[in-house]
């Protein structure tokens, strides 16, 4: 029999570095990609609680008072996010003078620990718990 000079295929070694290489892209990338999903939940429940706060407005301009009720409001009760990570919620209703929209994280998760409530009143004034600057901080 004449053996071959060149042989055909990967070695065991050449599929382990293969292995190794696509394990640290992934090690790598799946956290940024957590993150990523993350601050997009977040996007969303602000600006569900932007809408929000618009709809009390024009609920306002044509009723005179500010509404309790999300149903008057042209949303489903509860209203969640499209998502369906964040509940909004209108709370301290006073129908005349303000009110108060709010998002809960509902999960429970490590987000949770993160920015599980945000909240915009009739001035604008936005804050969130537990931590202060979820508003504004990409984390």
């Amino acid at each position: 029999m004449k053996m071959r000079k060149y042989m055909r295929g990967i070695t065991l070694m050449e599929l382990m570095i293969v292995v190794v290489i696509i394990g640290i892209l992934t090690a790598i990338a799946f956290p940024n990609y957590r993150n990523y999903v993350a601050r997009a939940k977040r996007s969303e429940a602000k600006g569900a609680l932007l809408k929000c706060a618009v709809n009390q407005e024009k609920f306002y301009l044509q009723n005179s008072r500010f509404s309790d009720d999300l149903t008057e409001l042209g949303f489903a009760s509860p209203f969640k996010t499209s998502s369906e990570t964040y509940v909004i919620s209108i709370g301290n209703v006073d129908r005349n003078v303000d009110f108060t929209c709010t998002t809960t994280y509902q999960p429970n998760d490590d987000e949770a620990n993160k920015c599980n409530v945000f909240s915009i009143n009739d001035a604008g004034n936005k804050t969130s718990t537990p931590y202060t600057d979820c508003w504004t901080r990409r984390r």
